[in-house]
């Protein structure tokens, strides 16, 4: 299986590197592990819905650039469906098993996702109700990844 992130901005603080090589490394053993950084817009303080849609809509053009016809896609977004590690693991193995090789996972910049990118999704999915930095978000991601794989192939995962 391939799994490629797309994700909007590039990491800066050393600690969230640190921590996405390790759980890159962890995935090596069950997956291709591709990581996509577009570019993420600048967005001053007090913007206009019209100003927030531009910025989204751009990111979107930029995304939508590596998002390919024959991937199973996710967008994370904090209004798709929360699942607890074992149902997520399980969509994981459906997806491989239905035929696809390849998902690709959605993190947008700080203004969330534009709509063209959440309509694209062939599954949103979301967290938590609560707002996280997507350079966190990245690291969350990997290891839940990491924890399906654990998951599907019998090891031990704390629950």
């Amino acid at each position: 299986m391939k799994i490629t992130l797309i994700t909007v901005g590039k990491i800066k603080e050393k600690y969230f590197r640190d921590a996405i090589e390790e759980y890159a490394k962890r995935l090596s053993k069950y997956c291709k592990l591709d990581v996509i950084e577009v570019t993420d817009e600048k967005t001053p303080d007090r913007l206009s819905a019209v100003e927030e849609n531009a910025i989204k809509e751009k990111e979107a053009d930029r995304i939508l650039k590596y998002i390919r016809e024959d991937a199973f896609v996710y967008s994370l977004e904090i209004t798709g469906e929360k699942m607890d590690s074992i149902s997520f693991a399980k969509q994981i193995e459906r997806i491989g098993i239905g035929g696809k090789s390849h998902i690709q996972f959605v993190i947008g910049g700080s203004l969330g996702l534009h709509e063209s990118v959440s309509k694209r999704a062939d599954r949103k999915v979301s967290f938590s109700d609560m707002t996280f930095p997507h350079q966190l978000m990245r690291v969350i991601l990997l290891e839940q990844i990491y924890r399906s794989y654990r998951i599907i192939s019998g090891e031990p995962y704390h629950k």
